[in-house]
Order: structure tokens, then C-alpha cells, then sequence
């Protein structure tokens, strides 16, 4: 058997109208340190916002969620953001914040894979 390391996650959440606390799950950020990985899954369901709110600004929603992938991977895009250690980002990125896209609250877990852990709870939160 493989070890387990520890990892902690937050789903990304899209919430177009505040007041009705209505939420879209967009991906998973998950980051272990054990294994020094951490990814970003992201699927926006257009067709799903739309229902939530008929006139959200969707290229607005995919350029943050594009922001949101390049910090992840610490992609020169992401601006001096990307250039934090993989332990900053993810801090960054689980960041509690008040814009359309927010982090859940962040959730823990023990994997071999983090790359199969992360697939695994995208999966399970984003049925396709």
C-alpha cells in the first residue's frame, strides 16, 4: 500500500447574486504538501449559471476562472500571484472573498494520489 498524505481542498464556487446565496460549483483547488502538488479542475456549466442568473457576465465568470487555474499552476499569467510558493497560492486561492467566484471553506482528506484525489472529488462534485 502506498502512504497517505494529508491534503485539504476547497471547492470554487460561482455565486451570481449574492443576496440569494445561490451556488454553481465550478472545480476544486487541492493542494498537498507531502507530495508538493497542488492543481486546480475547473468546468463552468454556462447553461446552469444562465438558470441561476440570466444576465451573469459568463466571459467575466471564465476569465476568473482562468486566473484562478494560472495560480494554481504558478503560470507566469498569473502575475507575481504565480510566482508565491505552492503553499502561498493555495492560501491565496482558499482566501475567503466577496467576488462571484469564492472558495468554499477549505476540507481535509488523505490520498496516495493527489492528482487521482483531485480527479476523484471533481468528479464527485461536478457530475458531468
Amino acid at each position: 500500500m502506498s502512504a497517505r498524505h494529508a491534503f485539504d481542498y476547497v471547492l470554487v464556487q460561482v455565486v451570481p447574486r449574492v443576496d440569494r446565496d445561490e451556488r454553481l460549483n465550478a472545480g476544486v483547488v487541492l493542494f498537498c504538501p507531502a507530495a508538493g502538488f497542488l492543481g486546480a479542475r475547473l468546468r463552468l456549466d454556462p447553461a446552469r449559471l444562465r438558470a441561476l442568473s440570466p444576465d451573469v457576465d459568463l466571459a467575466g465568470v471564465a476569465r476568473q476562472l482562468d486566473a484562478i487555474d494560472a495560480v494554481a499552476a504558478g503560470q507566469p499569467a498569473a502575475g507575481p500571484v504565480g510566482a508565491l510558493s505552492a503553499s502561498e497560492r493555495f492560501h491565496w486561492l482558499s482566501a475567503p472573498r466577496s467576488t462571484i467566484v469564492q472558495p468554499s471553506p477549505a476540507h481535509a482528506g488523505l490520498c496516495a494520489d493527489p492528482a487521482a484525489a483531485l480527479d476523484r472529488l471533481f468528479r464527485a462534485t461536478l457530475p458531468s
